[in-house]
C-alpha cells in the first residue's frame, strides 16, 4: 500500500512523498508545481521519475495541467500530452445538490466518488475504497496525508488531480456544478 504524504509546500509548488511499507523504499511521488500566470495560472502535476521507475507498470498520463480562467474561476485540465480539455467542473460534479460527494469519469470511463468531509476525503470506485486523504495532527511534520490502496494505483495521476481539484474548489468556494 502507498502512502503519500505532503511533507512540505512553497508559494508555488507542493511536495508529496510516497511512503512505501518498507520506509527505505520512500520516494518522492506525485508534485503540484504552478507553470505559467499569463494572463491565468496554470498547474502541473508529474508523477516523479524515481517514483514511476519503482512502479513500472502503471500506465496512463504522467502529468496534468490545470488551467484557471479569469480570477481563478474553473478553466481545463490537460492529461499528458494529450490535446483534449476536460471542463474543471466535471471534476467536481455533484448528483444531488445537499450531497457532500463529488463524482468524475477517469479516462477510461469509470466513474468515481470523492466522500468530502472537513477533514477528510475519501475516494470510492463503487463500494472499494480506492484513496484515502485527510489531515494530520498538529505535532505531525507534515499537513495532509494521502493513502492510495493498490488497485487505485493504475489511475493515481487522476486521484491525484481530482483530489488537488476539489481541495482548490473548496478553498476557492466555487460553486458546484
Amino acid at each position: 500500500m502507498e502512502d503519500i504524504t505532503q511533507i512540505g509546500s512553497r508559494s508555488d509548488t507542493t511536495f508529496l512523498r510516497a511512503q512505501a511499507t518498507n520506509p527505505a523504499a520512500s520516494l518522492t511521488a506525485p508534485r503540484l508545481k504552478q507553470a505559467g500566470f499569463h494572463p491565468n495560472a496554470v498547474f502541473k502535476l508529474t508523477r516523479e521519475p524515481a517514483w514511476s521507475q519503482q512502479h513500472p507498470t502503471i500506465m496512463g498520463p504522467g502529468k496534468s495541467y490545470f488551467y484557471f480562467g479569469p480570477d481563478n474561476t474553473p478553466g481545463y485540465i490537460i492529461y499528458g500530452n494529450n490535446r483534449n480539455t476536460l471542463p474543471m467542473p466535471h471534476f467536481i460534479r455533484q448528483r444531488r445538490e445537499a450531497s457532500t460527494s463529488r463524482y468524475f469519469t477517469s479516462q477510461n470511463g469509470k466513474d468515481y466518488k470523492w466522500r468530502i468531509s472537513p477533514s477528510r476525503m475519501e475516494l470510492f470506485d463503487g463500494r472499494t475504497t480506492l484513496a484515502v486523504w485527510e489531515l494530520s495532527d498538529p505535532d505531525d511534520e507534515f499537513h495532509a496525508r494521502l493513502t492510495i490502496k493498490p488497485p487505485g494505483l493504475p489511475v493515481v495521476t487522476e486521484i491525484v488531480t481530482t483530489l488537488a481539484m476539489n481541495r482548490m474548489a473548496q478553498e476557492l468556494q466555487w460553486e458546484h456544478p
